[in-house]
């Protein structure tokens, strides 16, 4: 019954705090509604593009390793990347992949890839400048590909190089608009190629790759169309690993068994990188904290200043109502009362800052969203937080105010002009 009344006399409280001088509340609570604003808008990128990131992450696979002729990142403990020591490695091929798969305990597939740009046209429809995907069988176990209409290579194609493609859905509604591309021909370079596949639409990754936008031909043909053999193409061999394979023994086997093939010596460096997820991921992590850490300083100010802003509230709150409070003490409030109401009008006080700001930040997210091709979403947490850093505030702030009107002497309190 006391909390209940505490309750709806704090609220009155405020309201008519409001009301009496809406230009000094609405200053006051500006700082709050700011910097509210100011660290979820910070966190909720944060997340989101957290989120993105690691969906992109893993569509590449934690279980999974790129060998490739150019490492993602410069050597363990340098800042520097030192291209030139890279410039004339050799580059990946299909030979090694074979190799690989034949002498490894820990793979589960692997793929031969690289990559090229070509104009793909279909009758009079044309699009230019778009990526040609060479890949060796197994691309559609290794990145987990999804065939919306038609059907994957067999086996047998993709070793004998027919002149087959797989188009992601977005260059089919481009080339054939809504018709059906099952068995059309399309050329690419003066060479015929029959679709038997459209992939199932997954969108851009962080990389800004998508298969929506590529055609995928067998890497026998594709010999036929670019020579890898002196060319940097981005030739790379896709590893993924058994599901109960050890990874430090998984990365050590393909790195002895890359190193017999290339016939290094026990002392020399190794000529090629083994490239994992875990790399970027991690550096992903520090650059995370860098950011939280930066909304925190960014908004911390605001909120300070907010605080600062509610305090002066409250303290003019108890000087006008000094009789009032006279009064409640003279019929046998306890300083607790005094104190906690206070206390829970600061904090009603901020935590309507806080409200305004999420809000704020929700309108943001909306309008980021429609405007974008990520998405920024408000999260649960994130308001959780920003209402629990206002109420904190609103306490903090209010405190020092409650404890001096709590122990105004009740007949001073009453006579005061």
């Amino acid at each position: 019954m006391l909390l209940t009344r505490l309750i709806l006399e704090s609220f009155s409280f405020a309201y008519n705090s409001l009301q009496g001088n809406k230009l000094r509340t609405f200053l006051s609570l500006l700082g709050i509604t700011i910097g509210i604003f100011a660290i979820i808008s910070v966190f909720t990128v944060i997340d989101s593009l957290e989120n993105y990131i690691r969906n992109s992450l893993n569509s590449l696979g934690s279980n999974m390793v790129y060998i490739q002729k150019w490492p993602w990142a410069p050597p363990e403990g340098e800042s520097e990347y030192p291209w030139w020591k890279y410039l004339n490695r050799p580059e990946p091929n299909i030979e090694e992949t074979e190799e690989l798969i034949r002498r490894s305990r820990n793979i589960q597939d692997a793929v031969f890839f690289f990559g090229f740009n070509r104009t793909v046209q279909y009758e009079n429809s044309k699009a230019e400048n778009t990526e040609v995907l060479a890949t060796t069988h197994e691309l559609i176990n290794t990145w987990s590909l999804e065939i919306e209409k038609g059907r994957y290579f067999t086996e047998s194609e993709s070793n004998s190089g027919a002149s087959l493609a797989i188009i992601g859905s977005e260059l089919a509604t481009k080339l054939f608009d809504q018709n059906d591309p099952i068995g059309k021909m399309i050329k690419m370079q003066g060479h015929r190629f029959q679709i038997i596949g459209v992939y199932t639409k997954k969108g851009t990754d962080m990389f800004g790759t998508s298969m929506d936008k590529r055609v995928h031909i067998p890497v026998i043909y594709a010999m036929n169309m670019v020579d890898v053999r002196d060319r940097d193409q981005g030739q790379t061999i896709n590893v993924k690993a058994k599901p109960d394979a050890d990874r430090d023994e998984f990365v050590a086997e393909l790195e002895g068994i890359m190193r017999t093939l290339h016939r290094l010596k026990p002392m020399e460096e190794n000529d090629f990188a083994i490239n994992e997820v875990s790399l970027i991921s991690n550096r992903f992590d520090i650059f995370f904290k860098v950011f939280n850490l930066a909304g925190w300083i960014i908004g911390g100010f605001s909120i300070l200043v907010g605080g600062f802003g509610i305090a002066n509230i409250m303290f003019v709150s108890v000087k006008e109502r000094t009789k009032i409070i006279g009064i409640q003490k003279a019929i046998g409030a306890k300083k607790y009362f005094i104190l906690t109401q206070f206390i829970f009008e600061a904090m009603v006080l901020s935590l309507m800052g806080g409200f305004i700001g999420l809000i704020l930040v929700f309108i943001g997210t909306l309008i980021f969203s429609a405007a974008s091709s990520m998405t920024i979403s408000l999260t649960l947490s994130n308001v959780i937080l920003g209402l629990t850093i206002s109420g904190v505030i609103g306490i903090l702030a209010g405190f020092i105010p409650a404890l001096s009107a709590s122990r105004l002497d009740p007949v001073e309190a009453m006579n005061s002009v």
